[in-house]
């Protein structure tokens, strides 16, 4: 059933991949796969909140435990997803080996869950943790493509994504490796795979922190620059 289920998802992402190529030609392939990306992003975490926040267990107190229907739902329909992402990647060569590296872990990890029947829970939580600021990584590249990231609005999505990825992906992502690792429940593989998860967390939060003081450092020599040049301007006037 659940192999059903992930080769369902597969072909419904891919049909909506193609459904978005014939809708707007006269963008690339990345754009569309994007707008996929995207909808992935905003589905599955709407889905793995309900399955973490309202259906249960809490992946704090219950990491190890056998899979419930709806959380091998949500990791068929995030795998589906990932075998189509990790396909167009490949072929169009779009991403560097940490992203691959991600995608590689993550489809190894909810295999690993799926086959074995149990760490459903805290596989839901991770994927929750990793795909919120998802869209708004998207919402960032959609901006440089419409030429209005250098705005207020722009300034905000980097903000808003800096702030979740730190206190969601690390913070709390700290808390769930730590219960995961602790659990008796949990098996071997599946707390590996976790350390795995959190390592590239942290490469990404490397990253992050690096694009976010860089960006800052430009803009704070902007505003001297500016402030400056009005000095000059009242001077001359």
């Amino acid at each position: 059933m659940a192999l059903l289920e992930v080769i369902c998802s597969l072909i419904g992402w891919l049909c909506l991949y193609l459904l978005f190529c014939c809708t707007f030609t006269q963008r690339g392939p990345e754009w569309n796969c994007r707008l996929v990306t995207l909808t992935h992003g905003v589905f599955i975490v709407l889905l793995t909140a309900y399955v973490v926040f309202v259906d249960g267990p809490w992946p704090f107190t219950h990491a190890g435990t056998e899979n419930t229907e709806l959380q091998v739902f949500a990791l068929a329909v995030c795998l589906g997803y990932f075998f189509f992402d990790m396909g167009w990647c490949v072929c169009y060569r779009t991403e560097g080996p940490v992203m691959l590296a991600h995608h590689a872990a993550s489809i190894l990890g909810i295999l690993l869950a799926l086959f074995l029947g149990v760490s459903g829970c805290e596989t839901c939580a991770v994927i929750f943790g990793s795909e919120l600021t998802n869209p708004l990584l998207q919402g960032r590249w959609f901006l440089r493509q419409l030429g209005r990231y250098d705005s207020l609005l722009g300034d905000a999505v980097d903000l808003l994504f800096i702030f979740l990825f730190a206190t969601v992906r690390v913070g709390l992502g700290t808390r769930m490796f730590y219960s995961e690792l602790t659990s008796t429940r949990t098996l071997m593989v599946m707390k590996l795979g976790g350390v795995v998860m959190y390592a590239l967390a942290w490469v990404f939060m490397v990253d992050i922190a690096r694009f976010g003081y860089k960006k800052s450092r430009a803009k704070y020599k902007r505003w001297v620059e500016n402030h400056k040049l009005r000095d000059i301007n009242a001077e001359t006037a």
